[in-house]
């Protein structure tokens, strides 16, 4: 048991962690294993996992660095197919590239031409990323009597609500095809894996398809220890700069910090979601003046965010309550734990109960002077602040990290194969 924050009430509560965990992040088999939990661990080092996306141009956080690399480390032989343009092992990978047509309605269109580079991977297992690439699991499982699972990690449905590409009068009838898709997926496809419990909820009673939530818990190799240095930030934020990732209610909250004599330095790392919003956001940090910093720092790869972080004393997430965010769980909240720093996010039902486990400040996701309000109460008193990123980094050590979620990842695979 360890003892956490609440939130609300600044009282501790008691939390099962649960058992100890290889503080690498990736571990390997130990040597008082029993000859036949042995047995069954080299069985599961025989599987050869080919994952593949047809939109993923860069190595993904999730599928590549959370999936890929921890189960190669233990052993596995995974494959990744998708537009990255490497080709070739990396970190135990064996990567291939294919091309990536701009227009998603070609994409679609020419996603049966994987097909042939999937059958040629001879894997035993079959992983998409992508509800473009459904019919092509489909075929590769209806046909070709292949083992494949779906990785839904977003709410795809919900998504196509708000993408910028498709005509507002054909989101409802899109989503709606996505949704029958998925639905096919979990009644014909050997598996479903997402990201959260609520994107699980619409598949746990549809087909007998095998189901797991595989949480993006943060790597402990990729964030070690946090290091004492000093900080060159008052707060950071990391994750897509938008109106929806509440990127503009930030800007205000810093803004009446500096009006109320607190000028608060801010480092912003990230993509802008499109041309609308860096112009709105670029002007709103032009209007906070010079005695603002604000440091724009774009997107970094992911080995080096741990050390991007570590340079803020607070972590905030404001995100919106669009459906998206109501449903997905955002990963950056894990990831200030994991650099031991206190974190102020959006009070959304997604990342509420871990507020339970780890200490932090819930705020209402459309009030700036609420968000202001929290970022000046843990600027004043810095050992609440230590404390609840100490309570942050302890559990992301003892419970919420990729191993954990690695392990039963290994074993939903087997089930998979039986």
């Amino acid at each position: 048991m360890t003892s956490a924050m609440n939130p609300r009430t600044g009282s501790t509560v008691g939390v099962d962690t649960g058992p100890a965990v290889d503080r690498n992040g990736l571990g390997a088999i130990p040597a008082e294993v029993p000859s036949r939990a042995c047995a069954r661990w080299q069985s599961l080092q025989r599987i050869s996992v080919c994952h593949f996306s047809s939109i993923q141009r860069s190595l993904d956080y999730r599928s590549f660095y959370m999936e890929s690399v921890p189960v190669a480390a233990m052993g596995l032989r995974p494959k990744f197919i998708a537009p990255h343009g490497i080709n070739g092992l990396q970190e135990g990978v064996d990567l291939a590239s294919v091309r990536r047509p701009k227009q998603p309605a070609v994409r679609i269109l020419l996603a049966p031409l994987i097909l042939l580079r999937l059958l040629r991977s001879r894997a035993d297992i079959y992983q998409l990323h992508d509800p473009e690439l459904l019919p092509v699991s489909l075929l590769l499982k209806l046909v070709f009597r292949k083992k494949v699972v779906y990785d839904s990690c977003e709410d795809f449905p919900l998504m196509m609500m708000t993408k910028p590409w498709i005509p507002r009068s054909l989101r409802s009838f899109v989503a709606k095809i996505v949704s029958c898709f998925e639905w096919l997926a979990a009644r014909s496809l050997d598996g479903i894996v997402t990201a959260d419990s609520a994107t699980l909820r619409r598949f746990a009673k549809v087909g007998r398809s095998k189901k797991r939530v595989f949480y993006n818990f943060p790597r402990l190799d990729l964030f070690p220890e946090p290091k004492l240095a000093a900080k060159k930030f008052d707060v950071v934020y990391r994750g897509g700069l938008s109106v929806r990732a509440g990127t503009l209610i930030l800007l205000d909250a810093v803004g009446r910090l500096a009006e109320k004599g607190l000028p608060v330095s801010l480092l912003l790392i990230g993509y802008f979601d499109n041309d609308r919003a860096e112009r709105l956001i670029r002007e709103r940090i032009q209007a906070l003046g010079p005695g603002v910093l604000v440091e724009l720092r774009g997107k970094i790869d992911h080995s080096e965010m741990a050390e991007a972080l570590a340079e803020a004393k607070i972590g905030v997430c404001p995100l919106q309550a669009i459906p998206k965010f109501l449903n997905n769980i955002p990963v950056k909240v894990w990831e200030y734990w994991a650099c031991g720093l206190p974190v102020i996010a959006s009070d959304l039902p997604p990342i509420r109960p871990f507020f339970r486990i780890c200490a932090g400040l819930l705020v209402k996701p459309d009030d700036p002077g609420e968000l202001a309000a929290a970022i000046g109460q843990l600027l004043h008193d810095p050992r609440a602040a230590e404390r609840m990123g100490a309570n942050g980094r302890r559990a992301v050590e003892e419970r919420l990290n990729n191993y954990s979620q690695v392990r039963g990842l290994l074993s939903f695979y087997k089930q998979v194969l039986s």
